[in-house]
């Protein structure tokens, strides 16, 4: 987020005070200090000077606001929104594109592959490469399906018997 002018002031400050003890030495910064003390600071500077202390401490900007901040606007959410979408978007097209160029470069290794072998040899080791890919069921899942399939099986094959010998015997009727 962007620093405020008080903000940026109050760096400046702080910048200049440190230069000033660095220069003027130990006499200089007891008789600065006096002052300091007695000499009130106004809320902001006390107020940003908080937040950077708070930053320091590891809190987040949001946590640090004070219930009188202003409140951004909603141009301010909506062109932030905007942004955020954007460089979202930028992402995803950047992610498509690393995963494009992977998918070239393996399309490319696999036809070199591809025209180093014989074609038997290279069609095989095409299968097996494949096989390797397969996600195989175990046990219980197998047997699950070999018996739904079983199933499924003899239920249709009494179907269609049942209509077979249902029309057998109309066509026998009819002549």
């Amino acid at each position: 987020m962007a620093k405020t002018r008080a903000q940026r002031k109050a760096e400046r400050r702080a910048r200049e005070a440190e230069e000033r003890k660095r220069s003027d030495g130990d006499r200089e910064v007891a008789s600065r200090a006096q002052h300091d003390t007695q000499v009130p600071i106004s809320g902001d500077i006390a107020e940003i000077e908080a937040v950077e202390a708070g930053i320091a401490a590891g809190a987040s900007e949001a946590e640090l606001e004070t219930p009188d901040a202003p409140k951004p606007t909603r141009a301010d959410r909506r062109a932030e929104a905007r942004t955020q979408k954007e460089s979202e978007k930028r992402q995803r097209d950047e992610q498509k594109r690393r995963e494009a160029q992977q998918l070239e470069k393996k399309q490319k290794q696999a036809k070199a592959e591809r025209s180093q072998r014989g074609g038997v040899i290279g069609f095989l080791l095409s299968c097996w490469a494949e096989l390797k890919k397969v996600q195989w069921p175990d046990r219980d899942t197998l047997i699950q399906a070999t018996a739904v399939t079983v199933l499924f099986v003899a239920v249709a094959a009494a179907y269609l018997g049942a209509l077979d010998a249902l029309f057998n015997y109309l066509v026998k009727q009819i002549l």
